[in-house]
């Protein structure tokens, strides 16, 4: 089986306050935007949708049949999120999207990308999959959905979140998961009183 590598870059604003870190992204053939959690089937971005303003598809674009990156860019940069995955490289043991079946290869330099978003204070994993890979790298505790932990990495003192799984493989509402989601920005908006 052949390796792949990472197809986008990270997605770091100067502010950043906050590092969402899935695991790696979906095949091209899923992918109805050229960014990250770009399959139309996964809910991330209606999740910040129904956060951001109680409209879970204020995300899409007027077509209907995508997501509209350049309103998900504005709101990211708005509010200090930084976007890339645990995996750099990886095998995928079936030809699926699946988490089950990602074999990381080489897991992502997080020294690296935090030195490019100095402010960054909060890393968040976004699924089960993310939450194992972050927790390799920065050698913190196991957490459970919702959980989080503060650690000592790349000579920062960081908050570290698991967050549920935007996937409808993860059989949740967007209602229910952005309940998670929403804490990263309460947490946010108080470390910046």
């Amino acid at each position: 089986m052949k390796s792949e590598l990472h197809p986008l870059k990270p997605f770091l604003p100067t502010k950043a306050r906050i590092l969402m870190l899935g695991s790696f992204p979906p095949q091209r053939s899923r992918w109805s935007m050229e960014w990250f959690y770009p399959n139309f089937q996964n809910d991330m971005w209606r999740i910040w949708g129904y956060i951001a303003t109680g409209n879970k598809n204020h995300f899409i674009h007027p077509d209907g049949k995508r997501f509209d990156k350049e309103k998900i860019e504005a709101f990211c940069i708005e509010q200090g999120i930084a976007l890339y995955d645990t995996a750099e490289e990886v095998i995928r043991l079936k030809n699926n999207a699946s988490d089950n079946f990602l074999q990381i290869i080489r897991t992502t330099d997080l020294v690296s990308l935090l030195k490019r978003i100095p402010e960054c204070n909060t890393v968040v994993a976004t699924g089960q999959k993310a939450a194992e890979t972050l927790q390799t790298i920065t050698g913190s505790e196991k957490l459970p959905v919702g959980g989080c932990c503060n650690a000592e990495y790349a000579n920062r003192r960081l908050k570290l979140w698991r967050m549920p799984s935007s996937s409808r493989a993860y059989p949740r509402s967007i209602e229910w998961k952005a309940e998670y989601y929403r804490r990263i920005l309460v947490l946010k908006s108080s470390q910046t009183d």
